[in-house]
């Protein structure tokens, strides 16, 4: 029996979500949809120019594998994560907040330094772009490991996000080859188009021969493995990992379980916000395929969580809102 059904390790960023539109990421220059790293100098400045923004934005922990594991906790799991926060008052928000969502983290003194920051914008028409100074995540290294917790899991889950920190990437890479030692099965998400298109050899760096699971969006799929339709992406996917999880937005999610494809129909929801959505898809799958479910009822449940997330501010849901999904 293991200890933890996951062991997530990843970014760990203070997340503040704020409302703008087109105009403002064309005048401040702020490339839409995707991810970019910046310095804190440049946060700072965008932060001054979102100034008359801010009323209504709220602060919680965040990181891509930390949305994921605090989701599976919710539902149920019993959970680890590995981050870096530093002593300041976000990492000992970070820290309080993860542990008030029941996930076990390390118990020791921080070390000096800027936690990580995420300015999350969300456009009228749902989309999410996001800005990232990693403060002393960016020196999440192998050290910050517990290699007892991992051999304790079940599956190792870690972001593709890590890819962007030389020592972060080695971080996975360490991991993984713990996980693939002691029998523990390892999961990745690829985490956002930029990381494909710009690091694409880290990544495959971090996934080794093969995962056992991999998760991703379309547009990760296919510039992933070069394809043209995501039928075609999908068989190529084969190659990288032994079971995988395709999300397609409203359409749901394309998911093979070393055996068999198949299109798991999704949620039709006005969407509002959809950061958190493939966060919240991996930490529902996560839970329920270690709850002795399928992977299409795994993808069922992971579609209908993730619905729920884009129809609602936030890339969380509220504690309640996971016993719900479970009963329906």
């Amino acid at each position: 029996m293991q200890r933890y059904h996951v062991y997530g390790l990843g970014a760990a960023l203070i997340d503040t979500e704020i409302e703008v539109n087109d105009d403002f990421l064309h005048s401040a220059n702020i490339e839409k949809g995707l991810m970019t790293l910046v310095d804190e100098d440049r946060q700072n400045e965008l932060m001054d120019l979102m100034k008359d923004h801010l009323v209504g934005s709220k602060r919680s922990s965040g990181g891509s594998a930390c949305n994921s594991i605090i989701a599976a906790s919710y539902f149920g799991a019993k959970t680890f994560y590995s981050c870096k926060v530093s002593n300041d008052d976000n990492g000992l928000f970070f820290h309080h907040d993860t542990q008030a969502a029941g996930v076990t983290t390390r118990a020791e003194s921080l070390p000096h330094g800027t936690t990580g920051k995420c300015l999350v914008m969300i456009t009228p028409d749902a989309e999410r772009t996001m800005n990232t100074f990693l403060g002393i995540s960016e020196t999440l290294d192998e050290s910050d490991l517990d290699s007892e917790a991992i051999a304790q899991s079940e599956y190792l889950y870690f972001e593709g996000y890590l890819v962007t920190s030389p020592t972060g990437k080695q971080a996975a890479i360490k991991a993984r080859q713990l996980a693939e030692q002691r029998g523990v099965k390892t999961a990745i998400s690829l985490s956002d188009p930029g990381m494909v298109q710009f690091f694409a050899d880290g990544l495959k760096e971090m996934i080794g021969e093969k995962v056992d699971l991999l998760f991703c969006n379309k547009d990760e799929a296919i510039g992933w493995t070069g394809a043209d339709t995501i039928e075609q992406a999908a068989e190529q996917m084969k190659n990288s990992a032994h079971t995988f999880a395709i999300t397609l937005g409203k359409e749901g999610a394309l998911v093979f379980d070393g055996q068999k494809l198949e299109q798991v129909a999704g949620h039709s929801v006005e969407a509002i916000d959809t950061n958190g959505a493939g966060d919240m898809f991996a930490g529902a799958f996560l839970y329920a395929i270690t709850h002795n479910h399928s992977y299409a009822e795994a993808a069922a449940l992971a579609n209908h969580a993730a619905a729920k997330v884009v129809s609602q501010y936030g890339p969380r849901l509220k504690p309640e809102q996971h016993a719900t999904l479970k009963a329906q």
